[in-house]
C-alpha cells in the first residue's frame, strides 16, 4: 500500500511539472516556498525583492546567471533563495548598472558564492554602495568585465536545442551620448530552443530607439520590463519589435514612484501582452525546456 501510494504522489508530482507552453499555469498558492534545484527542466525566476531587480538564470548547461542582487538588504535573502535553489556557484554576476536597487546586494553574494565572472557597465559612479561591491570583487581577486552590443557571452548546444547568452547594451560607440545611468544598463538576451527572454535593466526610450535602429535580434517571448513599469519605458514600437506574449514587472508593493505606471500597462494591455507583477505575484518562476515555458509564482510570507 506505501508503495502505491508513493507511486501516486509521484505521478501527480511529474503531472504538476509539465510544460503548458505560454498559456501559462495557474499561479501557486501564497506561501510556497522558494523551488529547489532544477533538474529535468532550466529556471529563471524574477525574485520578489520589492522595489528592485534580481533575477536568476539557471541554464539548461548547469550554468548560472544572476542579473542584479536588489538593494542593500535583500543580500541575505537572495543567498538563502539562491542556496534553496540548489546553486553552489555563479557563471555570470552581472550588475545591469551602478544604482543600489540592483547592486546592492551584489557585494553579499560574492561573499557567500564561487563567482566566475562579474560584469558592470563601465561608467563613473561614486556611492558606497557600489564602492563596497567593487571591494568585494578585488577581494575575490575577480575584475569588473564591461560587456559591449554584440558580445555572445555563451553559445553553446544542450539536447539538441541552442543556447546562447547575447549581450544587445551598451554599444559603446553610442553610449557615451546617454546621460542617464538606467540608459547604461546591460540589456542581455536568453535563448534555449525555441524560448526566448529578454531582460533590460532600467534602460529606457532612448535606448529602445537605438536597439530598434540597430541588427540586434530583439524577439522574445518572455519580457522583463524596463525600469519598474516606468513609462520612461516599454514604448509601443518597442513591444511591437519584441513581440512577447509575457510580461514580467519587478515593482514594490506601494511604492513611491508609483510603478508601475498606467501608461506602461495599458500599453502592455493593448498589445495582449499577458503581465505578472512581483508586487502582486510575489516571486515569479518560468520553467522552459526549449520548446516551451510556463510559469508558476510563490509569495513569500
Amino acid at each position: 500500500m506505501a508503495g502505491i501510494l508513493l507511486l501516486v504522489a509521484l505521478l501527480i508530482w511529474l503531472a504538476g511539472c509539465q510544460l503548458t507552453g505560454l498559456k501559462n499555469q495557474p499561479a501557486t498558492p501564497a506561501g510556497v516556498a522558494g523551488p529547489g534545484p532544477a533538474t529535468g527542466c532550466r529556471l529563471v525566476h524574477v525574485l520578489d525583492v520589492g522595489q528592485a531587480d534580481s533575477i536568476l538564470v539557471q541554464l539548461p548547461d548547469g550554468r548560472n546567471m544572476l542579473i542584479d542582487a536588489g538593494n542593500n538588504e535583500d543580500g541575505p535573502f537572495i543567498v538563502d533563495y539562491l542556496h534553496r535553489s540548489g546553486v553552489q556557484s555563479i557563471d555570470y554576476l552581472i550588475g545591469t548598472h551602478p544604482h543600489e536597487d540592483h547592486i546592492g546586494g551584489l557585494d553579499t553574494v560574492l561573499q557567500k558564492f564561487p563567482v566566475r565572472q562579474v560584469y558592470m557597465p563601465e561608467i563613473s559612479y561614486d556611492t558606497k554602495s557600489y564602492h563596497d561591491v567593487l571591494r568585494a570583487v578585488r577581494q575575490r581577486g575577480l575584475k569588473v568585465l564591461s560587456p559591449a552590443a554584440g558580445q555572445v557571452l555563451l553559445k553553446d548546444r544542450v539536447s539538441d536545442q541552442e543556447l546562447q547568452v547575447e549581450i544587445l547594451w551598451p554599444d559603446p560607440r553610442r553610449v557615451l551620448f546617454f546621460d542617464e545611468v538606467n540608459d547604461h544598463s546591460i540589456i542581455a538576451r536568453v535563448s534555449y530552443g525555441k524560448s526566448s527572454f529578454l531582460f533590460t535593466g532600467d534602460a529606457g526610450r532612448q535606448v529602445e530607439e537605438a536597439l530598434l535602429s540597430s541588427k540586434a535580434r530583439l524577439g522574445a517571448d518572455v519580457l522583463k520590463v524596463g525600469h519598474h513599469g516606468s513609462n520612461s519605458s516599454t514604448s509601443n514600437a518597442f513591444l511591437r519589435a519584441v513581440r512577447p506574449q509575457i510580461a514580467v514587472i519587478s515593482a514594490g508593493r506601494g511604492n513611491d514612484y508609483g510603478h508601475p505606471h498606467r501608461e506602461t500597462l495599458q500599453r502592455l494591455i493593448k498589445n495582449k501582452i499577458r503581465v505578472y507583477r512581483t508586487d502582486q505575484d510575489g516571486t515569479i518562476v518560468f520553467t522552459c525546456d526549449g520548446k516551451t515555458i510556463a510559469v508558476r509564482t510563490a509569495k513569500h510570507n
